[in-house]
């Protein structure tokens, strides 16, 4: 997967790639010559006296040194670029395709883990990417070069080069083959401290309120400590590597200097001392090249593994597949039928829904109304197609959700989910959101509908006022009346309202839906709802329970003869046509 996802999101840069190329072969060619004039400088100019041919060579030096400086910095220049812009790239498709799933991809794979492969996983293989363009030319250039750069110096000594490289590759195979395992367990370990502290802090008043602080401080520490200490034991193989390197390099430069001294005593070694100089920066060189092969060796276990993870979310289809011939346009607006639709999950023993129909139009409000668990939500996520039905199917305008195109669709629907959702920026930004071109009257007028325009006046900024992720500066109802609001100023054609009068009062409850006639008499009307008088003047109220329809009729018929919905009336203290509390 790391070379797949390395070819695909490098190919848009083969220009800077092939520029990088030819770079770095020139930078290693340039940084191979020098020994070798370093040893013509010692054997004919030092050796001999001669002044002017030092000084004559060490110009040829200090120009190939130039050469060589300049041609890595291009080259890193160039490698910067390219791996920045394939980290760019690959966040992009990371981020598109979690953008595509449906409800239940999301779920398998958990919102903490999605974050840290869009970020931290995507960073590990950025940074092989960099190493990659920085160094893939230059290691086997440099080693090879070396090698017959070392040989041409003295073939005498090229016995220890032969004994040299394949140890120094046994001990970095061991020890990568080590480190791999140990990377796979950090980035698991990392999701898991993601998890807890996401939950600490979107639930900290949770925490405090039920005086858990030190349970979540273990909980946080327990997680801590296994990130730390997985981290640790591949901390340790990974600084083992760099000493098991230099003392490999230190034994031989000590092999070079002993046998090729005894060369040189002997006569054997025609070149002379510039020849065991040379032969000792190429055998510097070849180990140096290794060094920065180690280096990266060193990242790929990582990188490896994250790639993996990134190649999960990439090569996971969504199960709500966009239609192949979209209709892009529709003769009604406001129609919606759900004919015998069901849900199963796959694996799943029961099914979510079951054979669920009802028939919806402008101007009429249908209601849900169900225990806990009983599908109330689920059948709300069909109509957006958050999720897809496995049985039956869902219509809007006359055409299955599954054919009409997914950008008609959603502009057809005003959708205050469950859990009223607000995005930092303004209450303006936050309103604007499903239509950017509204103005400040039609934003305060949405407001004056939702029952908000009191306590946004109040606010110092007013539709300017500052709103944190996920509207934690305001309280739950005012976030749900705000969410509302965005819907209302979106003009759909469909509102989906789940659950979104829960965190109102009775009365602010009924002074919302009083306002909401006139505005929605053109539109349909979905409500999921837990309280009996926020529905109860619904033209049709479906009754839930396990997935199933157990009744459905107007409030007084349901009354009157569906025994779930006697139930859930006598819990909530109503008694024929009486609210008793």
């Amino acid at each position: 997967m790391l070379k797949r996802l390395l070819q695909t999101y490098l190919q848009p840069y083969k220009g800077w790639l092939t520029a990088i190329v030819l770079l770095q072969f020139t930078a290693t060619v340039a940084m191979l010559y020098l020994p070798s004039l370093n040893a013509d400088i010692i054997n004919k100019g030092v050796a001999r006296g001669d002044t002017s041919y030092i000084i004559r060579i060490g110009a040829i030096m200090l120009v190939v040194a130039l050469v060589q400086a300049a041609c890595s910095m291009t080259s890193a220049w160039f490698g910067g670029q390219a791996a920045m812009a394939f980290g760019r790239d690959l966040r992009k498709a990371v981020f598109g395709r979690i953008g595509s799933f449906s409800a239940r991809e999301v779920s398998t794979f958990g919102a903490p883990s999605l974050i840290t492969r869009a970020t931290n996983d995507v960073q590990q293989v950025q940074m092989l990417a960099m190493m990659t363009c920085l160094m893939a030319v230059t290691i086997p250039i440099m080693m090879v070069g070396g090698v017959i750069m070392a040989m041409r110096e003295d073939f005498g000594l090229s016995w220890l080069v032969v004994a040299v490289v394949p140890v120094l590759f046994i001990c970095i195979g061991l020890v990568v083959s080590r480190m791999v395992p140990a990377f796979r367990q950090v980035q698991e370990r990392l999701d898991d401290v993601n998890r807890v502290l996401r939950e600490q802090i979107t639930g900290i008043r949770v925490v405090r309120a039920f005086v858990r602080e030190p349970y979540e401080t273990r909980r946080f520490d327990e997680a801590n400590d296994d990130l730390t200490a997985v981290s640790l034991r591949a901390g340790r193989w990974m600084a083992l590597m760099f000493p098991l390197v230099m003392a490999v390099s230190n034994v031989a430069s000590v092999g070079v200097i002993w046998f090729g001294g005894h060369r040189v005593d002997s006569g054997a070694m025609p070149g002379g001392v510039g020849a065991l100089t040379a032969f000792l920066a190429y055998l510097m060189q070849i180990l140096m090249s290794v060094m920065m092969g180690t280096f990266m060796l060193m990242m790929v276990p990582r990188a490896a593994v994250s790639a993996d993870r990134i190649g999960e979310v990439l090569s996971t289809d969504t199960s709500v597949v966009p239609p192949a011939a979209p209709v892009t346009s529709v003769d009604v607006a406001g129609h919606l039928d759900i004919e015998g639709v069901g849900l199963t999950y796959p694996g799943a023993e029961a099914p979510v829904l079951r054979d669920v129909t009802v028939h919806a139009r402008p101007g009429q409000t249908i209601a849900v109304i169900g225990s806990t668990g009983a599908g109330k939500t689920t059948l709300v996520n069909l109509i957006p197609r958050l999720l897809d039905t496995t049985q039956g199917r869902v219509l809007v305008d006359g055409v299955d959700v599954r054919e009409l195109d997914p950008d008609l669709l959603w502009s057809k629907i005003g959708l205050v989910p469950q859990r009223a959702f607000l995005f930092s920026g303004t209450i303006a930004s936050n309103l604007r959101y499903g239509r950017p071109e509204a103005t400040d009257e039609e934003l305060w007028e949405a407001l004056e509908i939702a029952q908000a325009a009191d306590f946004v006046r109040e606010m110092p900024e007013q539709l300017d006022t500052a709103v944190a992720q996920g509207g934690t500066t305001v309280s739950g109802g005012q976030r749900q009346r705000l969410a509302i609001a965005r819907a209302l100023v979106r003009r759909p054609e469909i509102f989906l309202f789940d659950d979104a009068f829960s965190a109102l009062d009775v009365a602010t409850d009924a002074r919302l839906r009083a306002a909401l006639k006139p505005v929605t008499r053109e539109a349909t009307v979905l409500i999921v709802a837990q309280r009996i008088a926020t529905i109860r003047d619904a033209d049709v109220i479906l009754v839930l329970e396990d997935g199933e329809v157990v009744g459905q009729g107007t409030h007084d018929d349901l009354l009157a003869d569906n025994e779930t919905y006697q139930e859930i009336a006598a819990s909530q203290g109503i008694k024929g046509e009486e609210v008793l509390a």
